[in-house]
């Protein structure tokens, strides 16, 4: 016998503008990640909305970002506190829903309110990473909740404020989630097409300063040791570094330094990116960066010191994961809808859900395109359909006789 799902399903219908009217609210806040009191204006917009929910509601502050600033010293940046909401933690199935409060549009950016490009497109910071993507989980959470079955679920909500930055902060937060959930859900946009991202690669994040000795241009230009010099030979060999192992690409991508070219330069700035396809990646890139560094504090008179480090693993895809996607498609399919999962580059909280053998999907939000730019655009009538699709997936998951691949007996 077929369980019927629709009278659920076509509630959501009649929840779009709420969806909607939400979603352009949220994006009109700033919440850039270094915007700690926007960040939390969010925070407390979320438990309002998330209020027929039910659940527990806990404000947890988080570590503060660190970066390394020109002058080669550790800086640290307070955030905005996470959120995190959980209900039912007896049920046998523990479910962990995540989305990002912050957006990579700062304070003082130029973008900051809604437009409307046509009657189906909005353009606005925010409205697909992930703003609306916010709301297609509450909704579909709200719609299990109003079904007979939500006993079946327990749930916990993780709104935190620093994904644009790497989660540093919030990782912690993730990964003692990993301890108590059996899948995840999480609400990045989609791709334009309506596709999930599938595969994703690892990242690090890395900042480098190199320390010479400031002397005359002209008079004693012996008696310097120019940091630019030092660091552009950095750059050039980890850049060599690209095309050496399948998968990993390294991309310089800031250098600041020096000052009057009279001067020999005594300190430089590089912040450079690494991405990677699978774990075993990181010691290599680890041993040929160790090699690199070395190399260069030989150098009479030059030291060079290395910050930050693998901040995300590659989400490699597991047996449950594969059977997780089957789920999507097939209830994509009963929506009227074609999903694949395809591999991407990019990372997100995924990545630690996953490296913590957690199987998730994180591209279960919206669809939408141009995201971290001012051209960031949403596709509003995909609101109802994403919610309707992840609806559809917490009610099969609920009504399922076996949930062994989830490790639920």
């Amino acid at each position: 016998m077929t369980t019927d799902f629709t009278p659920w399903l076509n509630w959501l219908d009649e929840q779009y503008d709420e969806m909607l009217s939400n979603t352009i609210m949220l994006s009109e806040i700033n919440s850039g990640s270094m915007n700690a009191a926007g960040v939390n204006r969010i925070g407390q917009e979320l438990i309002r909305i998330c209020k027929p929910l039910g659940g527990d509601v806990e404000i947890i502050p988080v570590t503060p970002f660190q970066s390394v600033n020109a002058q080669g010293e550790v800086e640290h940046h307070p955030l905005g506190d996470a959120v995190r909401i959980r209900k039912r933690p007896e049920a046998p199935l523990q479910i962990f829903f995540c989305g990002h409060m912050d957006t990579v549009f700062a304070i003082d950016h130029t973008f900051q309110k809604v437009t409307w490009l046509d009657e189906e497109t909005l353009n606005g910071p925010g409205v697909a990473d992930l703003k609306g993507g916010i709301m297609v989980m509450l909704k579909a959470i709200e719609a299990l909740e109003r079904s007979p079955w939500a006993e079946r679920i327990g749930w916990e909500i993780l709104f935190n404020p620093d994904e644009e930055i790497g989660s540093q902060g919030s990782a912690p937060l993730i990964a003692d989630a990993a301890n108590r959930v059996h899948l995840g859900m999480i609400y990045e946009p989609s791709f334009p097409d309506g596709n999930l991202a599938g595969e994703r690669k690892g990242s690090g994040n890395f900042s480098v300063v190199t320390r010479g000795k400031a002397a005359h241009a002209g008079r004693e230009h012996h008696l310097g040791r120019n940091a630019i010099r030092a660091m552009c030979d950095f750059v050039a060999m980890i850049d060599d570094l690209n095309g050496q192992r399948e998968g990993v690409t390294i991309n310089p991508g800031f250098i600041e330094g020096g000052g009057a070219v009279n001067i020999v330069p005594d300190l430089c700035l590089s912040k450079f990116n690494i991405r990677l396809e699978r774990p075993e990646d990181e010691a290599w890139c680890e041993a040929r960066l160790a090699e690199i560094l070395e190399q260069i504090n030989q150098r009479d008179g030059i030291s060079i010191e290395l910050h930050g480090g693998f901040t995300r693993k590659p989400k490699v895809l597991s047996p449950a994961n594969h059977k997780l996607f089957e789920l999507a498609k097939a209830c994509g399919a009963d929506l009227g809808m074609t999903i694949e999962y395809l591999p991407t580059g990019g990372c997100c909280d995924g990545n630690n859900l996953a490296a913590a053998g957690i199987p998730n999907i994180d591209t279960l939000g919206v669809q939408g395109g141009k995201i971290h730019s001012a051209d960031e655009y949403v596709k509003v009538k995909s609101l109802t359909k994403r919610a309707k699709l992840s609806a559809l997936m917490l009610m099969k998951l609920a009504t399922s006789d076996d949930l062994s691949w989830l490790g639920v007996s």
